[in-house]
């Protein structure tokens, strides 16, 4: 627990001198060089209070955003394989002391259905999410559903890259998932606060703080290059729970040089018979949480802030605004949901959560054009093996977006071909259209030679 320092973390939270707008203003001008932020400057721009200086903080958290990555939003969906869970977290529906919950497993004939759903709705990326269970959810299974799911082809697609969020692993483990060609390990660590953590996860193997703490550690050791965190927000108090999550990104960096990939930001949201998540503890309000987003964004410019499902169309379109750069999309959180789905079942006493946003993949995709930014279905730095410390130096050094736009303008270019609808397609057409007139002559005139070939039927091309 050595670099989550409790009392540090609530000193900087409570301390008067943070509370100076000049203060605030110094930092936010100094974010603009999307170098990144300390502890204590991050501190002070949770505090921010003054509405002209909070919309310095969302304009500039914006343009770093936009510096590091471009307008693109990565779209991605979750495959959920088993909701059985030998934890029992109070704020989860998968809670194994709850009786009422319909449990189920997949079978891997039923993990091919659900992932030829996903390729056929136009996904290139899943993130694979299963309870907590020693037999259910064994790495011979999972890396059977890896591989069934990597195998399915639908109308020119299939998946690309696929990101794990399963239980903390030991380093033995962790490699044998890096065997079957993980893309991101993901793990939330729920509530940094160590006391509130013990009270959230009264039994089973959940409850060892220190072992979920240090999985990215054992993650990076054994060769994960790329690895993401997150924080459950509602259980403590938000500032507290953004600085600490902080505080991981920036252990992380300077122990392996490879901070987090990714970082997700899901509120607590009602979940069937789970006691605490009907009345969050420590419920953050919309505003609070567009600016622990914005933050995040400027304290680490060069990670991917993931925004779920979870929250309603109209927030993750002013979310986008502020720093997110990967969603969710068209996602179902129990097991079978996809299938199922097509054909009314009821899922709300099997899924994990309830959801803000049940739009489609095309309809996100399609509003997403409209808000001007692009839907990104690239997976060029996975196949390239641009991960770890060698996407690190590009996202930090703002390079990466040289090499992103082109590789995801051509496999956007894929998705309005083979996937979307009329009315997306149209809309897709003139999107891309207007990004091509951003580039420069010599990469639009290599973009448009990979425009070409995907017209003419190939696929996956990439820089």
């Amino acid at each position: 627990m050595e670099f989550i320092n409790e009392k540090e973390i609530f000193e900087l939270i409570d301390n008067p001198k943070l509370n100076n707008p000049t203060l605030q203003k110094e930092i936010i001008q100094k974010s603009k060089e999307a170098k990144g932020l300390t502890l204590s400057e991050s501190a002070a721009l949770l505090n921010i209070s003054d509405k002209e200086i909070l919309n310095e903080l969302y304009t500039t958290a914006k343009e770093v955003k936009e510096k590091i990555y471009g307008n693109r939003l990565v779209l991605f969906a979750p495959l959920y394989l088993t909701n059985l869970c030998v934890n029992n977290c109070l704020y989860c529906a998968f809670r194994k002391d709850n009786k009422e919950l319909k449990r189920k497993t997949l079978t891997i004939d039923e993990i091919k259905e659900e992932a030829e759903f996903l390729v056929g709705q136009g996904h290139k990326r899943i993130l694979l999410v299963c309870g907590e269970h020693p037999k259910k959810a064994s790495m011979e299974f999972i890396g059977e559903a890896i591989k069934t799911i990597y195998d399915v082809r639908i109308k020119n697609g299939n998946i690309r890259r696929l990101n794990v969020n399963t239980a903390p692993l030991s380093v033995e483990n962790f490699k044998i998932l890096k065997s079957f060609g993980i893309g991101t390990y993901q793990c939330f660590q729920e509530t940094y606060h160590y006391e509130t953590y013990v009270k959230m996860h009264p039994d089973g193997p959940k409850k060892d703080f220190s072992w979920r703490l240090y999985a990215m550690d054992r993650a990076l050791q054994a060769g994960i290059d790329d690895v993401g965190i997150g924080a459950l927000f509602g259980l403590t108090d938000w500032k507290f729970e953004t600085l600490a999550l902080l505080s991981h990104a920036f252990n992380l960096d300077q122990r392996f040089g490879i901070g987090p990939h990714t970082i997700s930001v899901p509120r607590l949201e009602p979940a069937f018979n789970a006691p605490v998540s009907q009345k969050p503890p420590f419920a953050v309000d919309d505003n609070s949480f567009k600016k622990l987003v914005a933050v995040i964004r400027l304290a680490v410019p060069y990670t991917g802030i993931i925004l779920s499902t979870r929250e309603r169309a109209e927030l993750r379109r002013e979310l986008f605004n502020v720093g997110i750069s990967q969603i969710s999309a068209g996602s179902r959180t129990s097991p079978g949901a996809y299938k199922e789905t097509q054909e009314s079942v009821d899922e709300y006493q099997m899924e994990q959560f309830q959801l803000g946003d049940h739009r489609s993949l095309d309809e996100v995709v399609k509003d997403c054009c409209e808000l001007g930014y692009m839907p990104s279905f690239c997976t060029a730095c996975y196949r390239s093996n641009r991960t770890g410390d060698r996407f690190m130096e590009l996202a930090k050094t703002g390079n990466i977006g040289k090499i992103c736009v082109p590789n995801a303008i051509s496999t956007f270019n894929e998705y309005k071909i083979d996937f979307a609808s009329d009315e997306t397609k149209k809309v897709a057409e003139n999107f891309i259209n207007s990004e091509l007139d951003k580039l420069d002559d010599n990469v639009k005139k290599k973009t448009l030679k990979m425009i070409e070939k995907v017209n003419k039927g190939e696929r996956d091309i990439f820089f």
